[in-house]
């Protein structure tokens, strides 16, 4: 079970923040914490890396223990899949709702058919959207595993930082990062990448898993309207359809992506906080938290997109 010892709560996808701030007001040290999550990704899979119900639940006690004996606030596992929460409720843990937006491939035999499945308004909206796109003289390029070269990367990187810079910000990861993993799992990514006259513009990169692909990270150097759209969400699903992936996860947050045939499906972290009190009044803001969430949901599911309703995870 990897944990990592933190000192911040940045790049989680989970937000603490306000647990954090808490304990502060109280003259209490929210960091350092322990944490168990795969970097960067909000995306659901295996934490307990054990065979058993039984041994998962063994291993989540075992984590406890150990962030009581090193003195650690709190203790957070984010994004584990359904084969962890019965083991880490019974471990004590207390499991937090959350909620993204996922594409499902419902037998599509091409972009065309999905969007026939839409409502009028959400089909006529893409559409404006790819004519703005086409009509700005961009077309688009789906690079696999080997044919990403070190330009390509070095392209991707410069869209990759120019996002964060336009969002005040610093990016988490650095070029080396991107061509080590380029290098050690080239079948699993998928460059989408928009060009005018061969001059590359834009760039997504996606990670594939089984019939899952994942959206990662994206950048432009100039604006252009209806291009993000186009490149993260539409050019993704183009790509599911094509190649017979089932899902397309395009990130955390982001009610706007239902527009685009994304339905909101349930995600969960888990979380032990040392401190009784601040567990039990913690413990309450999940339950109440939790029944808007699925209120949310609700409310969601009553806006789908599609013609025939088609119902959220």
């Amino acid at each position: 079970m990897p944990l990592y010892l933190k000192n911040h709560s940045r790049g989680e996808f989970v937000f603490d923040q306000q647990w954090a701030e808490a304990f502060q007001r109280h003259g209490l040290a929210y960091y350092p914490k322990l944490l168990c999550a795969a970097p960067f990704s909000p995306v659901a899979g295996p934490r307990l890396l054990a065979k058993t119900g039984e041994d998962k639940r063994l291993l989540a006690l075992g984590a406890v223990k150990l962030a009581a004996q090193i003195g650690v606030s709190s203790l957070h596992i984010l994004f584990p899949d359904e084969t962890d929460q019965a083991s880490l409720r019974e471990a004590g843990f207390m499991l937090r709702e959350g909620i993204q937006f996922h594409w499902h491939n419902h037998g599509y035999a091409c972009f065309e058919d999905f969007l026939a499945a839409l409502n009028h308004d959400k089909r006529k909206k893409i559409r404006q959207e790819r004519r703005r796109v086409h009509e700005a003289g961009l077309s688009f390029l789906w690079l696999r595993g080997d044919e990403i070269d070190d330009s390509q990367l070095e392209f991707f990187y410069q869209c990759y930082a120019n996002t964060y810079r336009e969002h005040y910000s610093s990016p988490y990861l650095s070029l080396d990062f991107f061509r080590r993993i380029a290098q050690a799992m080239p079948d699993n990514l998928l460059w989408i990448m928009a060009l005018r006259s061969g001059e590359p513009v834009a760039c997504a990169m996606n990670v594939m898993s089984g019939n899952v692909l994942y959206g990662r990270y994206w950048g432009a150097l100039e604006f252009v309207s209806g291009l993000h759209f186009e490149t993260c969400y539409s050019q993704a699903i183009e790509y599911c359809i094509r190649h017979g992936l089932q899902v397309f996860e395009g990130g955390a947050q982001g009610v706007h992506k239902m527009s685009r045939g994304l339905l909101p499906t349930p995600t969960w972290s888990a979380h032990w906080i040392a401190d009784a009190r601040f567990a039990e009044a913690i413990g309450r803001f999940l339950i109440d938290e939790t029944q808007g969430i699925e209120q949310y949901r609700e409310e969601l599911d009553g806006h789908t997109p599609f013609k025939k309703p088609i119902t959220s995870l």
